[in-house]
């Protein structure tokens, strides 16, 4: 059950690509550990039971992750988890006395801009930075990933489902050329995925993915926002961004928030118990949403294959539309839905993830992002689509 918005129940959110709300078993959970005063990092009993619960959640989410807990490092979020697994390794190398000028680094060109502006800083401080682009379905092949490794190659990025057109990347094929460059030119490249929303469609095993740092963010994941996490592999040496405190292994400065590592890890705990049912009941949704769209809106384009992405996504394109305008009037007429990731809304510019796909410019500029939940239900989607069909007749349309 998910706690219920301010909003009212005649509005439909259609916008969980964006955040999530909190799931009422999550706020449970944080208010128990609210009750705990004590600062976890304490010898006294309050602080020992504020550790022995922050334990716990750590516990819990190495679970789901098949990995050990000391493997686990809390952070603020999705952003901050990113920051940390880029930057966090190069500065580890900085400190071993390993000059990053002339070290090679791959990402996507897909990637969320809390990876990307990383890869930016890095070319800034005098790393070489290739982009890989993906196919037109948004994916990101292994064979691309292999003819843009060099010897000179130490780190490979590549998001594990993508936050606006939700293709999912084969992180395990990747990761298989990744280990046979790494054994041909005897050197070592790590390999981040940046997991977003897949938890709560796919089971996050980090050594079945192949991947070395895999990135977590609680909000979207129908946890608390505020509260991430980061799966940092044996062989990752990582430098801390935030200096202070000796917390998280040394890794990530500050007091732990107990209570949001509670709600965090039941969230998580809860999303993996109900992933199989939850996934076959949403993509019918958005398949069935998807249908009726292309039967009544002429010339509009499915952004990537909706066979190789997450069931709760679907992102289109509509001809001929300002695609802000288009938001605010269906917002005024109770649906929430987005243009593209969050961090880029009311930015005029185009999908930095669609224009990579290719086609007609008008694609990358005109994006329509609907992303289903726990709350939508087949009556709200039903309604959700006539209230688009709607209100698009009723917009003027750009020539």
């Amino acid at each position: 059950m998910l706690s219920m918005g301010l909003f009212g129940s005649n509005r439909i959110y259609l916008d969980y690509a964006s955040a999530t709300p909190l799931r009422e078993e999550a706020a449970r959970a944080m208010r128990e550990a609210e009750a705990l005063s004590g600062n976890p990092g304490s010898i006294h009993s309050e602080g020992v039971a504020a550790m022995r619960s922050l334990t716990y959640s750590r516990e819990r989410i190495a679970k789901e992750l098949a990995c050990k807990a000391r493997e686990i490092v809390f952070t603020s979020g999705l952003s901050e988890s990113n920051n940390l697994a880029i930057l966090g390794f190069a500065q580890a190398l900085d400190r071993e006395g390993k000059n990053i000028v002339g070290t090679h680094w791959i990402t996507s060109s897909i990637e969320h801009p809390s990876v990307l502006e990383c890869f930016s800083e890095l070319e800034r401080l005098g790393a070489k930075v290739s982009h890989v682009d993906p196919e037109p379905s948004g994916v990101v092949r292994a064979e691309k990933v292999v003819r843009a490794l060099r010897k000179e190659s130490i780190f490979v990025s590549i998001g594990w489902a993508n936050s606006e057109i939700g293709t999912v990347q084969p992180l395990a094929d990747i990761a298989r050329v990744i280990h046979a460059h790494e054994k041909e030119h005897r050197t070592g490249v790590l390999l981040h995925a940046d997991a977003g929303q897949a938890p709560l469609y796919l089971a996050p095993r980090v050594h079945t993915l192949g991947v070395d740092l895999l990135t977590l963010g609680s909000g979207k994941l129908y946890g608390p926002r505020g509260v991430g996490a980061l799966y940092r592999g044996k062989r990752t040496a990582l430098s801390p961004l935030t200096l202070g405190g000796a917390q998280e292994r040394g890794v990530r400065a500050g007091t732990e928030s107990v209570a949001l590592a509670a709600g965090f890890s039941e969230a998580l705990a809860s999303a993996a118990a109900k992933r199989a049912p939850e996934a076959q009941r949403l993509q019918k949704s958005r398949d069935d949403f998807a249908r009726d769209i292309i039967a009544q809106v002429p010339g509009v384009i499915i952004n990537g294959d909706l066979r190789r992405a997450l069931p709760h996504m679907l992102n289109i394109s509509i001809p001929n539309i300002n695609s802000e305008y288009l938001v605010l009037a269906l917002d005024r007429a109770g649906l929430a839905i987005s243009t593209k990731a969050a961090c880029s809304e009311g930015d005029r510019s185009e999908s930095h993830v669609v224009a990579a796909l290719g086609g007609e410019k008008w694609r990358s500029t005109n994006t329509l992002r609907i992303s289903f939940g726990n709350d939508t239900t087949a009556r709200s989607a039903r309604r959700a689509h006539a209230l688009l069909i709607r209100v698009l007749a009723t917009l003027p349309r750009d020539s």
